[in-house]
């Protein structure tokens, strides 16, 4: 059983503690203060006279910050309690702990308060895969500091501790000795800082250390201005309007700052394990917050360009013209134990690339960047028939050239069941899955938009377009099951359908490769019993021999698949389909504080009542924040055409009134409104 954990984040640091506050060693599940996939305290226990604590309450005030209200003893001496102790607990990139102790008495105590703290600098892959370290450990005091020290070669990391109040200071934590008057009070702030140094022939370099440390006026003056500059929300739904709020929130909690360009924050893919820059994850972040946050884009677009492959390497799976899928800091990767510096083990990043590139513009206009990065979007589109069609058939497919760490299924669903056959039979590689193609056939037709109106070579363009259509034409009949109507979910080898029912049908609403005579079909499946709990779309049909409600990527509802899920029926023309989509998970969200988790269980609706938990999804998580957002674009229709945005809006049952407003883009800033009565509004361009 996993306890019950809450968590604080700052971007590339956060802490995760039980319900106390405290941090006890973990080999399950990640508990402690992380940063950059490297864990600086795994020990953290707070003790009042040799007693633990128990919690009365907990506030979440932000999510850099949180309060305990605790007491001695057990829940049943509640009333008894004498003493109280407030811990307010903080990440401003460092972290920071200011312990209260109120005396309630009115006689004077003394009270010996201890800090027991320690710490495994565990990289993450180590505490998944539960492997142990090859460094050495050392502790010291240091000026009145608590010093750890984990160094490995030039590897080196650090946990500084200190206290604004006097301390006994030993290897394994402090003590302190104090004396209250009655109806007093005592107060020590306790300082965490990681420090990430490598160590050289000239000394030690510090990479990242107390210079990023920022006050919490900082902090709350940096989200105030983001909250600011997205389009405020006003409806008559409040699970809506709490789910918005909060994913604002979330993503700005997770904006990422890499130790390249720290001044240019991107988005992160998910607490605790994925806290840092994934390229499918990061793109699909910025293509759902375009309306909201395209500030988000840039930044992502520059670091993937920057670190676009190269040359040929197995052990990264690196590939000329290819977009990274993951980039890591800690140990494993630092001694290629693990090959995330970076890892490229992914087929879908690469048409992504140039898919957000185009969306951006047709968002933003922002010509000097698109111009910019005309290179590398040549490059990716060049990937895609020189590198990914790994067959030779037209198709872009993978198999995984590092077999002994690489992934084994190198498409979102990357878990190694998530690519099956109808009775449960996994393919062989290469496999070539379904919604890749479209991504293909959307880079290329988003390509030759570029090329002809960005780039000014209508050939290229001709090219693109040429290829795409022979793309839509050839996947159209070697995808399409006749017996079943419905789009495989990948071919095989032989060019035999991979023929499970799967989610990846909806993303090939979204990219357009869907001939529209088949779209109807495809529709019917997605809203079809088998397949929609009541909640969402589920990854997997019940009718599958692999299917597992609380199956991974077999069974679940993903609110990011059904984000694209409901953009995909939007653009056929499903309109009622794709707003019964979005009012599912949304209603779904209300079970979990307006927090969309990374999946949640695919039970039928009739059988739970409520959503039931998936026990080790990431919360928050980046493309679960951003599904809200593209809810709402797709709810509102909104469509950038040239110089003003186009609103469409067809509202759920549930939601009678929808006005956003100040919605950025090329147009500068605009509104878009919706309201469900017996007819749906006029499509409406507003300037």
């Amino acid at each position: 059983m996993i306890e019950k954990t809450v968590s604080i984040l700052d971007g590339n640091t956060f802490v995760v503690t039980n319900e106390q506050g405290d941090v006890s060693p973990s080999r399950v599940y990640p508990t402690g203060l992380f940063s950059f996939d490297t864990r600086f305290l795994s020990t953290w226990q707070l003790s009042l006279n040799g007693e633990r604590l128990s919690v009365l309450s907990r506030d979440d005030l932000q999510y850099f910050e949180r309060h305990f209200f605790l007491v001695p003893g057990e829940p049943t001496h509640y009333v008894d309690a004498k003493v109280s102790v407030i811990r307010e607990q903080s990440i401003c990139q460092d972290f920071i702990e200011r312990l209260t102790v109120l005396n309630h008495d009115l006689e004077p105590a003394h009270f010996t308060l201890r800090v027991e703290m320690g710490t495994d600098f565990a990289d993450l892959f180590e505490i998944k895969d539960v492997r142990d370290k090859t460094g050495t450990t050392s502790v010291f005091q240091e000026g009145g500091n608590l010093r750890f020290r984990y160094e490995r070669g030039e590897f080196r990391r650090d946990t500084v501790i200190s206290s604004t109040a006097e301390a006994e200071i030993d290897d394994a934590g402090m003590t302190f000795d104090i004396h209250l008057e009655p109806r007093s009070s005592w107060r020590t702030e306790l300082h965490v800082q990681p420090v990430i140094q490598e160590a050289t022939g000239d000394g030690d370099r510090t990479i990242w250390s107390a210079y990023r440390s920022r006050s919490r006026p900082k902090v709350r003056q940096d989200l105030e201005r983001w909250l600011k500059r997205a389009p405020t929300l006003i409806c008559d739904y409040e699970p809506l309007q709490t789910v918005y709020e909060r994913s604002l929130i979330d993503l700005a909690a997770m904006r990422y700052a890499s130790l390249t360009n720290p001044s240019s924050p991107l988005p992160t893919a998910g607490l605790p394990w994925f806290m840092t820059i994934f390229g499918r994850d990061s793109m699909f972040i910025c293509l759902q917050a375009l309306p909201f946050a395209p500030q988000l884009t840039p930044p992502v677009l520059r670091l993937l360009a920057l670190l676009q492959g190269v040359t040929l390497d197995d052990f990264e799976e690196e590939e000329p013209g290819k977009i990274l899928h993951e980039f890591r800091y800690g140990e494993s990767a630092a001694f290629e134990e693990q090959p995330h510096t970076p890892y490229y083990g992914s087929a879908d990043a690469t048409p992504l690339f140039v898919i957000l590139l185009d969306e951006y513009e047709r968002w933003t206009g922002d010509s000097t960047l698109i111009r910019r990065l005309e290179p590398n979007a040549r490059k990716a589109l060049d990937w895609i028939d020189e590198y990914g069609d790994l067959l030779g058939n037209g198709y872009l497919s993978y198999f995984r050239r590092n077999t002994i760490n690489g992934l084994e299924n190198q498409c979102w669903k990357d878990s190694w069941d998530g690519i099956s056959y109808h009775d449960g039979r996994l393919p062989r590689p290469p496999r070539a899955t379904c919604e890749l193609q479209g991504y293909a056939y959307d880079a290329k037709i988003r390509g030759a938009r570029l090329a002809r109106e960005c780039w000014n070579d209508p050939a290229y363009a001709d090219r693109l377009e040429r290829q795409a259509a022979e793309l839509k034409e050839r996947f159209n009949r070697d995808f399409w099951i006749p017996e079943r109507e419905y789009f495989a979910l990948g071919l095989d080898p032989d060019g035999k359908p991979v023929d499970a029912l799967a989610s990846n049908i909806g993303h090939l609403l979204w990219s357009g490769i869907v001939e529209p005579a088949r779209a109807k079909k495809v529709a019917q499946h997605l809203l079809g019993p088998h397949m929609f709990s009541g909640w969402g779309v589920r990854t997997l049909a019940s009718t599958e021999a692999r299917y597992n409600p609380v199956g991974y990527h077999v069974g679940t509802v993903w609110p990011f698949d059904n984000s694209i899920i409901a953009w995909g029926l939007r653009r056929y023309g499903f309109r009622e389909e794709a707003a019964r989509v979005a009012e599912a998970v949304i209603q779904a969200s209300a079970y979990f504080h307006g927090r969309l988790p990374e999946a949640f269980a695919g039970y039928d609706r009739t059988l739970t009542n409520y959503p039931v938990e998936y026990p080790t999804a990431c919360s928050p998580q980046g493309w679960s924040a951003g599904a809200p957002l593209l809810f709402l674009r797709s709810m509102l229709g909104l469509e950038p055409h040239e110089n003003h945005l186009a609103t469409d809006p067809v509202l759920p049952p549930s939601i009678r009134r929808i006005e956003l407003l100040d919605i950025p883009g090329r147009w500068g800033r605009t509104n878009a409104f919706g309201l469900r009565s017996g007819h749906h509004q006029r499509p409406q361009a507003l300037r």
